[in-house]
């Protein structure tokens, strides 16, 4: 497909972020019990009496809880093998080819770059692609070509897609990676930044090498150590301070996380701002998801910088969110914004906003020293079409959060209908009911026949005959139900 063909009708733009799950049906022999040096629960094998029923179904146990463990990996669960292997219908496509064959067509029209290598696998994303670049007269430049297919999100027009993709390299600001060259169609978009050899903020974080491998790098660091403190008040201000920006142009972002972040020096600048045009689903979605009072995307900017400061802080991510008790941390002040953010009372009630956040006296003393002015001019229609882009985005993301409710409602209400303790509850109720009900059937059927014999035995002048029968008992009796 030639890089400016329109994708093909009726094509599905799938969340790539919504968690899958799996019960086991069938099993078939491993030969690792690691997955990117994860130790995982792989039950033990049994050369003698493996097929015994009780073995059996003990192994099918522990292999759902091996599946278990890694459907709820964060990392993991959006691996590309995993969703291969869960959801091969829908995770068929070779998206490093698909790549390839979209780069190669735009290196027809601008030969002045030339592919050194691809980047393999160093992003999460299963759709993204990577490649190290050089411009032919410049060799020994390095430069970071990313390819992306669309989203589930993206409500710009094509035309407004592709203008607000061409304009991100008239972006100008201290705390945002320069994007060197851009370019889109009606199904992708491709962008050219400087390889930076120092990598990211996480790369920092987890002492990795920023061309290896995703799963690699951080799914099951050696060493877990967080940043000084004056660090993280450093680049926690410089971070806050861009989305700032952002959020005061009405450009959405919805895409912080520590990977996002690329090092300079000392300064922090963000990265991938094509993501919110592009539609694509944030990497924390599986969380904020959960919360119905994180429903913009400032907010959503908001709790993943509670992600990030949390990773900063502690050298990994939090085991689940919302947090009930957070570990001892260089500053009182951290705790405080991390309370802020992932606390159970700040997922219930809602996220402070960025300008709250900058006067937190964790941030409010940062003396920042840049002197580059900022400058990102967008024209007045495309920020109309990026105001109406934003509020889709939150729609669907209302509406996602309605459904998780209802349906966490639903299973509630199942898991205690179907409790043990519920069921002997009902068996006693249902039996004193129909004790009940039988007592008054005796009740009215005594009544009923006493009445027909003091009828008959009254009048003086009724013949001697033989007793009349006894009226039935009336058969509208109501019965208790089982």
């Amino acid at each position: 497909m030639a890089f400016m063909e329109k994708p093909p009708a009726g094509k599905v733009l799938l969340d790539d972020t919504v968690p899958l799950t799996a019960a086991i049906e069938a099993s078939q022999s491993l030969q690792s019990h690691t997955i990117a040096g994860l130790s995982l629960p792989l039950p033990p094998k049994k050369l003698i009496g493996n097929m015994d029923r009780e073995f059996i179904a003990e192994r099918q146990k522990g292999l759902q809880n091996y599946l278990n463990v890694i459907t709820t990996n964060h990392i993991l669960s959006n691996c590309e093998l995993v969703k291969k292997f869960l959801d091969p219908n829908n995770y068929s496509a070779n998206y490093t080819e698909i790549a390839l064959q979209q780069v190669s067509m735009f290196f027809r029209s601008e030969p002045k770059w030339e592919v050194v290598e691809p980047l393999k696998d160093i992003g999460w994303r299963i759709r993204k692609k990577y490649f190290l670049m050089k411009i032919k007269n410049q060799p020994k430049e390095r430069l970071v070509l990313s390819w992306a297919d669309l989203g589930p999100d993206k409500y710009l027009s094509d035309k407004d897609f592709q203008c607000l993709i061409k304009l991100l390299p008239s972006c100008l600001h201290p705390y945002i990676y320069r994007v060197t060259f851009a370019t889109a169609n009606e199904s992708s978009a491709l962008l050219i930044r400087m390889f930076n050899d120092k990598g990211t903020l996480k790369d920092l974080i987890y002492k990795a090498k920023p061309k290896d491998p995703f799963l690699k790098k951080y799914c099951n660091p050696k060493k877990i150590q967080g940043l000084e403190l004056q660090q993280i008040k450093t680049y926690g201000r410089q971070i806050l301070e861009v989305l700032k920006f952002l959020h005061d142009k009405g450009f959405p972002y919805g895409h912080l996380h520590a990977s996002n972040v690329m090092l300079d020096g000392d300064t922090c600048r963000l990265l991938d701002l094509e993501n919110s045009l592009l539609g694509l689903p944030s990497f924390y979605r599986s969380y904020f998801s959960q919360f119905r009072k994180i429903n913009t995307l400032e907010s959503m900017d908001v709790h993943c910088f509670g992600h990030l400061l949390y990773e900063m802080t502690y050298g990994r991510p939090p085991d689940s969110v919302p947090v009930d008790s957070f570990p001892p941390a260089p500053s009182m002040a951290v705790v405080a914004v991390l309370e802020s953010t992932l606390s159970c009372e700040a997922c219930k009630n809602g996220m402070p906003t960025v300008s709250r956040l900058l006067q937190m006296p964790l941030f409010s003393d940062v003396l920042l020293t840049t002197s580059e002015k900022p400058q990102f001019k967008i024209p007045t229609k495309l920020k109309e079409a990026l105001r109406i882009a934003k509020e889709c985005i939150e729609k669907r993301l209302i509406e996602e959060q309605k459904q998780i409710h209802q349906h966490r409602r639903l299973t509630r209400a199942q898991s205690h209908h179907g409790s043990e303790e519920e069921r002997k509850k009902r068996k006693i109720l249902a039996r004193k009911k129909s004790k009940r009900s039988a007592v008054e059937n005796n009740e009215e059927h005594s009544a009923k026949y006493s009445n027909s014999n003091n009828s008959a035995g009254s009048g003086a002048s009724s013949p001697l005959t033989s007793p009349s029968s006894p009226t039935p008992p009336s058969t509208a009796v109501e019965h208790a139900p089982f």
